[in-house]
């Protein structure tokens, strides 16, 4: 027996909130003398009805009240016996919470839904019936699978439809199966999660090009929309990643593994573009782990070339990521100058680290600065680049490795050598970071043994993996949408400067989008108010979880994974060491 009224009133279907009211959800009190059981006595059937609210009055102090949360507004069923049921299917009326919301404020008001409507399903299920299941229903399924790292299947439907299942509808429903939920991810594919992802990504990269046309000078120069290389430019950060998967036959023919072939599990490995300062995906290609043949990255020899190739197919499928407002920092695993030329050719530009073996005759004087200009040749091109180097120094000490950095900004009155030196240490917020927040969304991630992804088919991996940068993404949007709501900082180092997102806590943001999911916010048909008294509900609490960052912590030996017997004591704590550069050929300041 339900407790949640059916009420015909207009109130549910869109009443407008005063705007003192900012609760998570629609709540309706219904005096207990003003409930009552519409089946008749004797009538029998299996009594799913919901109780009825008759002949209400004004209500007066201390009566007796029942406080009841809007689950879903929908037809009513009346039986011949008096039961008061839904017409419809609650799979129709789950949503993702503040997760959709803001998916629809980049990329339209019901995005999923316009995008399953295009899905045909292929093999044993048509969707005709009025099943347990729909095609917009799988694809939140998936998304929402791949932030529940923890989750089985059944938990993620449990979670979908929440408060939706206890209410009384027309025809009994129940939560999937995890064998329905693979039934239908193979029937609808890879594409529906697939164009979710170009477009989300799309949408992204827009909304930072907007951003930076509207923002302030006064907040470049504060440091709160970009990190300070000169001339406007915002930084990007580009990297790869691989992520492992079960060990079936078809995963490993597909992706191959970019370890010890005979032991390692079957890898895709993805190339990860995105903005230094947010953190924010821009683009990502994926693709087999290792090169033209898996399993050949020992020691890192394939590595390279398999990225290399990815951002290859990047500048050649997503052009529009790159722009003259950017400037790209990758790590030594990308430099060719055919590539060099190819992003130059977008506008782009480019802060790269080269490997010691790489020779970089100087062609000129030294600048003011203490960079200089060199011209790299390969592949019958030639390009002319600067070259920045530089040593850091930790405790006093000057660590033994120098970095060496080429840029195609040659003017070093307009960009100098200590910002790009300084910005180059962005390339570990922009790319290590953000992909090691995301993979704290998919399960068992790091340095252990065991595999990530759930799916067992290449064509399965290809869509979560789709769905797993769509729903990281989402969070990550989250905190942008947290931080320009949020209090600037109160006290610390920051006192009196604003939130941006890489300082609010990206798992406290995926929790809180689950508990949106859970907490019955995910239903289509509460009123807009409501949603939005949710939202910013939601966004309240993500703009209060506030992470330390640019703490400059050292340790002298770092251990990545816990091991299994225990180590003799070192006597080791972290301290707060701040990095000194000095750049090579320059004076001391």
């Amino acid at each position: 027996m339900s407790f949640y009224p059916v009420s015909s009133r207009p109130v549910i279907a869109g009443v407008e909130i005063p705007g003192g009211v900012v609760g998570q959800a629609v709540v309706v009190a219904v005096p207990v003398s003003a409930l009552v059981w519409p089946v008749r006595a004797g009538s029998g059937g299996d009594g799913r009805s919901a109780l009825l609210v008759a002949g209400a009055s004004p209500m007066t102090a201390g009566e007796p009240v029942v406080w009841c949360t809007v689950v879903v507004t929908a037809p009513a069923v009346v039986r011949r016996d008096g039961r008061v049921q839904a017409a419809g299917r609650p799979c129709d009326h789950a949503r993702l919470g503040v997760a959709e919301q803001e998916l629809d404020r980049r990329c339209g008001p019901g995005t999923i839904d316009r995008i399953a409507a295009a899905v045909r399903p292929t093999g044993k299920i048509k969707a005709v019936a009025r099943r347990e299941m729909s095609v917009a229903f799988t694809i939140r399924a998936v998304l929402l699978m791949t932030v529940m790292p923890d989750a089985d299947s059944r938990e993620v439907l449990t979670t979908l439809l929440g408060e939706l299942t206890a209410v009384p509808w027309q025809r009994a429903h129940t939560v999937p199966s995890g064998t329905v939920l693979s039934s239908w991810r193979a029937a609808i594919g890879e594409p529906p999660l697939q164009q979710l992802q170009r477009e989300l990504l799309a949408a992204v990269v827009a909304e930072h090009r907007d951003d930076a046309e509207h923002r302030d000078d006064a907040e470049h120069r504060d440091g709160t929309a970009r990190v300070e290389v000169g001339g406007g430019l915002r930084l990007g950060a580009i990297d790869g990643t691989v992520t492992r998967m079960p060990d079936t036959k078809a995963n490993r023919a597909a992706f191959g593994t970019a370890g010890q072939a005979e032991t390692g599990y079957p890898q895709i490995r993805h190339l990860h573009v995105s903005d230094a300062f947010t953190r924010a995906t821009l683009g990502v290609v994926a693709g087999p782990a290792g090169g033209d043949q898996a399993g050949r990255d020992e020691g890192g020899r394939d590595k390279g070339e398999a990225e290399q190739q990815l951002l290859d197919r990047m500048l050649a499928e997503q052009p529009g990521v790159f722009g003259p407002d950017r400037l790209w920092v990758m790590d030594r695993n990308f430099p060719g100058v055919p590539r060099i030329a190819a992003m130059l050719a977008t506008g782009s530009h480019v802060l790269i680290r080269v490997k010691s073996d790489i020779r970089l005759p100087r062609i000129g004087p030294f600048a003011e600065d203490g960079s200089y200009l060199t011209r790299l040749s390969g592949g019958g091109t030639t390009v002319t680049m600067r070259v920045v180097e530089y040593h850091v120094s930790i405790d006093g000490a000057i660590t033994p490795e120098l970095f060496c950095l080429v840029t195609d900004l040659l003017d070093h009155h307009t960009h100098p050598a200590h910002q790009l030196a300084q910005a180059y240490r962005w390339r570990w917020d922009g790319s290590e970071t953000a992909l090691r927040e995301a993979k704290s969304a998919i399960h068992d991630a790091g340095p252990g043994t065991g595999a990530i992804l759930r799916s067992h088919t290449p064509e399965l991996i290809r869509q979560e993996h789709a769905a797993w940068i769509v729903g990281t993404e989402l969070v990550r949007a989250t905190t942008r949408s947290a931080a320009a709501t949020a209090q600037p900082f109160r006290k610390g180092p920051r006192t009196g400067q604003p939130v941006a997102a890489r300082h609010l806590s990206f798992s406290t943001a995926r929790r809180t989008l689950i508990t949106t999911v859970r907490a019955g916010t995910a239903t289509a048909s509460l009123p807009a108010p409501a949603r939005a008294a949710a939202h910013q509900h939601a966004l309240a609490v993500v703009a209060t979880a506030r992470v330390t960052t640019d703490r400059h912590r050292h340790r002298d030996h770092k251990i990545k994974s816990r091991q299994a017997f225990p180590h003799a004591p070192r006597g080791i704590a972290s301290r707060t060491v701040p990095a000194v550069m000095h750049v090579c050929g320059s004076t001391a300041a």
